[in-house]
């Protein structure tokens, strides 16, 4: 009967272990997904700014380029 009562404990502990580790195993996947999000979410905030400085460049090409192209008030011409 003892050994009986024992097996019975053992599979009832056993039955927390898995259900502990399957837990364990969907928050894992849970925060492995939400890390990917976050990386794609910070690869498309580094390409946003890498083209809003492209388009700085560009108007600051552009002003540099028409300033030039002005006749100088200084000079008159």
């Amino acid at each position: 009967m003892r050994r009986f009562i024992a097996v019975i404990a053992i599979v009832a502990l056993s039955g927390c272990g898995v259900d502990t580790v399957t837990t364990a195993a969907t928050v894992a996947a849970a925060k492995k997904k939400e890390i990917e999000q976050g990386k794609k979410t910070m690869e498309q905030v580094q390409q946003d700014i890498g083209k809003a400085m492209e388009q700085s460049q560009q108007r600051s090409e552009r002003a540099d380029t028409a300033e030039k192209d002005q006749p100088s008030a200084a000079t008159g011409y």
